[in-house]
């Protein structure tokens, strides 16, 4: 489907010669999410060094505690920023193992381990007072994590060695400690958010020997019944032999859920890392979607604390601090030339940008890895006027400068090129009946960082659960492949998101070019089949379908797909019907109209005034955008087939 057009913007774009408007922001983002810029705002090696907790309220203070010494030390800055004192601490009396703190507005919830009893004390005023302490389980915990629920209730949850349990508080009064359902052979971390449900990480080690990052709901009525536990599901694993060991989570939200957590190796060179994650665009906590955690130059332990300026990650010693939103620029008017290419599967985006000033080399922002957002658009009867295309990735940027004038040459990719950069870093794997074509999709995407959704989806899609891995080094877009091979669908790409579309479905023409908008140039294509017979070969069952006209122009030409997870033959001649539509694809005829700014890839459109093409409709198969400052020049060349 077309992207949604303005009104004005629809009728300047069909008059064939209106003046160009386009936008073009530079971000630090990745699949739409920001990517944290961390700047130390503290740094004190002769500090307190133990278990630790932080806390933004509602305020935008900073409340963060530790244990050391024997002592539960408390230190609250009304305003952080990179000039505050983050230095004095504030016996609240004697601790030992363990601390935790979670704010909800005003309040703030403080937890830790005295004598053998987890205890708890509450403050009112954003943390710059407490209450009396209260004891709510008799216990010694090794971690504590804490979390503020809907109304007045809160929960605490805590490990031992082995176990965890919460203790939760209704209408003001704590309760008694419950056990989760699941085995751990030991616990190394525990940390909550509540978001409708009560969302946990916890690393440990499985019974198996498997070192783990995992994620875990108890449920409050949003996602999962209230009081029920979700399944573990994995974020990070190493084998037993790998000396890889995970410990001591923290979850925060800002803009989307993040994590942190401490990977520790013990093998000839040990290091001790803190790595980072978040979940995609679109996705909840309880989808289990991450991407996968990216390392950091940071070592030790660290909290993530999320707030009104950003993220910190905080230790007792240190404050590591990332602004979000993060920098941004407006570059559309530095722009001389634009060339995209969109084709299914793959793409480029080629732009120059003038930068006589400096600003743009000095920005930092025009470097690889930078989210380009480009606004195609005209200056219409009520202003100017755009429609985002898909969202792009700098790879590479020249700048050149020559007669006084400098400019920047950046290539770019769309979301295939986060896909193919993007290797699977261990083995991945699905038994049969495990999970469906559409979620293994979701998981490949979501590890790449790309946010995943349908805008319509072929029964196969939801209803095939094949056995399927991901191999060490494989990239994440030859993964793809493998799965929409299985299935008609395609993926449309749509500012950051991937969306899956099923073509086959029946689908009227969304946009007319011809008529009112007009069309400048045809070019018909007659190309030879690369296959016209296609067998597929399952699991005792062949099935085989032709292009007969094909056949009696150039004979012949097979294609064999073996697919041993199709084993009935109506899964065979789904597969053959995807496949034969596939092939039907091939480019009839190519035109060229002045920018529609609404065009997505494989949208149904049809020609008035264009018999060089035969009858439509057809469907958009390839799109070219053409953009140059200098001629004046601003139009598309779509390449069509049959819809």
């Amino acid at each position: 489907m077309v992207r949604p057009l303005h009104p004005a913007l629809l009728a300047a774009q069909r008059k064939g010669g209106g003046i160009p408007y386009i936008t073009l922001t530079l971000r630090r983002r990745e699949g739409g999410v920001e990517r944290p810029s961390l700047s130390l705002w503290h740094q004190n090696p002769s500090g307190p060094q133990g278990p630790h907790a932080a806390t933004s309220p509602g305020d935008g203070s900073l409340a963060r505690a530790t244990v050391a010494g024997g002592q539960l030390l408390y230190q609250r800055v009304p305003s952080p920023g990179p000039q505050s004192d983050y230095s004095l601490w504030t016996s609240l009396g004697p601790a030992q193992s363990a601390v935790a703190l979670a704010s909800n507005g005003a309040k703030v919830l403080l937890a830790y381990v005295e004598s053998g009893t987890v205890k708890v004390r509450e403050s009112t005023n954003y943390g710059a007072s407490w209450g009396s302490p209260v004891a709510i389980a008799s216990i010694s915990a090794s971690y504590l994590a804490a979390a503020y629920g809907s109304a007045d209730e809160a929960a605490v949850f805590l490990a031992t060695s082995s176990q965890l349990m919460v203790v939760k508080r209704s209408r003001g009064v704590w309760g008694s400690l419950t056990s989760w359902p699941h085995t751990l052979a030991s616990i190394t971390g525990l940390a909550c958010h509540y978001l409708g449900d009560y969302n946990l990480l916890v690393t440990g080690v499985d019974p198996q020997g498997k070192r783990g990052v995992w994620a875990v709901v108890l449920g409050d009525g949003y996602r999962w019944p209230e009081g029920s536990w979700s399944p573990r599901q994995e974020i990070q694993m190493a084998d037993a032999e790998s000396q890889v060991f995970f410990s001591l989570p923290s979850l925060a939200w800002s803009q989307v859920y993040r994590l942190a957590f401490l990977e520790s190796f013990s093998g000839v060179v040990p290091y001790s890392r803190v790595y980072l994650s978040y979940i995609p665009l679109a996705s909840e906590f309880a989808d289990g979607l991450w991407r996968e955690p990216l390392p950091t130059p940071l070592q030790g332990a660290m909290v993530l604390v999320g707030g009104p300026q950003g993220i910190w990650l905080s230790s007792p010693r240190a404050l590591w601090h990332a602004p979000i939103p993060g920098p941004i620029m407006e570059a559309g008017d530095r722009l001389l030339e634009l060339e995209v290419r969109e084709r299914p599967l793959d793409g480029r985006m080629r732009i120059v940008l003038e930068d006589g000033d400096g600003s743009l080399a000095a920005s930092g922002l025009l470097v690889p890895g930078t989210e380009i957002d480009i606004g195609l658009g005209y200056h219409t009867s009520q202003g100017p006027k755009t429609s985002h295309m898909p969202s792009h990735w700098i790879e590479a940027v020249e700048w050149r400068r020559e007669g006084g004038r400098r400019w920047a040459n950046v290539q770019a990719r769309p979301l295939w090129g986060l896909l193919e950069a993007f290797r699977a870093r261990r083995q991945y794997s699905w038994n049969p009946g495990e999970k469906n074509i559409f979620s293994l999709l979701a998981y490949v995407m979501g590890r790449a960082g790309i946010p995943f959704s349908s805008l319509s989806y072929s029964a196969t899609a939801v209803n095939r659960r094949p056995a399927f891995a991901i191999h060490p080094g494989q990239p994440a877009l030859e993964s793809a492949r493998s799965l929409l091979a299985m299935v008609p669908d395609v993926v449309v790409p749509s500012g950051p998101y991937a969306y899956l579309k099923d073509p086959t479905a029946p689908e009227t023409p969304c946009y007319q070019f011809g008529r009112e908008h007009p069309i400048i140039a045809v070019r018909r294509v007659i190309d030879s089949a690369q296959a016209n017979r296609i067998q597929i070969w399952g699991a005792g069952v062949i099935v085989e379908g032709f292009f007969w006209e094909s056949v009696d122009q150039v004979g012949d030409r097979l294609v064999q797909i073996r697919d041993l997870g199709i084993a009935s033959p109506e899964g065979a001649q789904q597969r053959l019907e995807a496949e034969l539509w596939r092939l039907q694809k091939a480019i009839r005829g190519v035109i060229e109209v002045p920018v529609n700014c609404g065009q997505e890839l494989y949208d149904v459109v049809e020609l008035v005034g264009a018999p060089e093409l035969g009858p439509g409709p057809f469907r958009v198969m390839e799109i070219e955008t053409i953009f140059r400052a200098g001629g004046g020049r601003y139009f598309q060349r779509l390449a069509l087939a049959a819809p």
